[in-house]
């Protein structure tokens, strides 16, 4: 497969695996051991026809299986672009080779968002995009786009984790029919999350890893759970967790774990420092 301006690479199941999507400069945090995928269920096992298309056919309604094996998911990365956005976005057409992507994310709540965000409305009513999500944004700037904009996300993409699970965005989310998409799923590797004796416990009894543990967990929220790892092993584990569910009491033990800590605490002023001084080269990029 072509190898795109790679950051992370998601992962879709559709009898195999085709990788799918990538950006430049670190879009957003993550651990090699975070690699997984998510859709929305509650206890029961999936039907497997759901299984085939967990990652975001279930996340994104209407999102299909693309014909060309190119599903692409992209970040919109450069904030000190996003007033040329519709340039950058055509450029990343031409990069990855295809009429259309998946997923088009606008990574950062800082510079002039809203014009970015616009361009990416204008992509999707043009076809280029087929789904529009925000990352890293706060309720109130999530709402402020909600507001000015003809088109809603599908998607917001943020920390998420059993220590801070976001229910209360969650529920904000919910009005508006916006799925979570949860980086830092597994806590930024934390073993002090991962060995909690409730996931060794549960994983004992189902015959899974602590960490599948987890991922069935974010799965059963409906969270949809991006991955972080090149390792084929890990990857290939990660899948494996739709043979088993978590009842109803082991969700509610597991929800006992919130301390609503998070890992990443950069405050929005310092993210405008960061990623507005990004200027990626990706032409430059094979």
């Amino acid at each position: 497969m072509k190898k795109f301006f790679a950051a992370f690479v998601s992962l879709v199941l559709c009898g195999m695996m085709l990788a799918f999507a990538a950006c430049a400069a670190n879009p957003t945090p993550s651990a090699d051991n975070e690699q997984t995928v998510g859709d929305e269920e509650s206890g029961d096992r999936l039907d497997p026809l759901v299984e085939e298309f967990f990652l975001l056919r279930l996340a994104l309604d209407g999102l299909r299986s693309r014909d060309d094996g190119k599903d692409a998911l992209n970040v919109l990365d450069r904030p000190s672009e996003y007033e040329d956005a519709d340039r950058a976005i055509e450029d990343t057409l031409k990069r990855l080779d295809t009429d259309y992507i998946d997923l088009l994310i606008l990574h950062q709540p800082v510079g002039n968002f809203m014009a970015g965000y616009q361009a990416m409305e204008r992509a999707y009513m043009a076809g280029k995009v087929k789904a529009l999500g925000l990352s890293n944004f706060p309720e109130e700037l999530v709402q402020s786009v909600i507001d000015a904009c003809r088109v809603n996300p599908q998607i917001l993409q943020v920390e998420a984790h059993p220590y801070y699970p976001q229910s209360k965005l969650k529920a904000y989310l919910f009005k508006y029919d916006i799925k979570l998409m949860a980086w830092y799923p597994l806590g930024h590797g934390d073993k002090s999350l991962v060995n909690e004796a409730v996931f060794t416990r549960l994983a004992q009894k189902y015959n899974k890893t602590n960490a599948q543990v987890i991922l069935r967990w974010h799965v059963q929220s409906g969270n949809v759970v991006i991955p972080g790892s090149k390792n084929p092993a890990h990857i290939a584990a990660n899948l494996d967790i739709f043979d088993f569910a978590l009842t109803d009491d082991e969700m509610k033990e597991i929800a006992a774990l919130d301390k609503n800590t998070r890992y990443y605490n950069m405050s929005l002023e310092d993210a405008a420092k960061t990623y507005l001084n990004i200027r990626p080269d990706f032409n430059d990029q094979e």
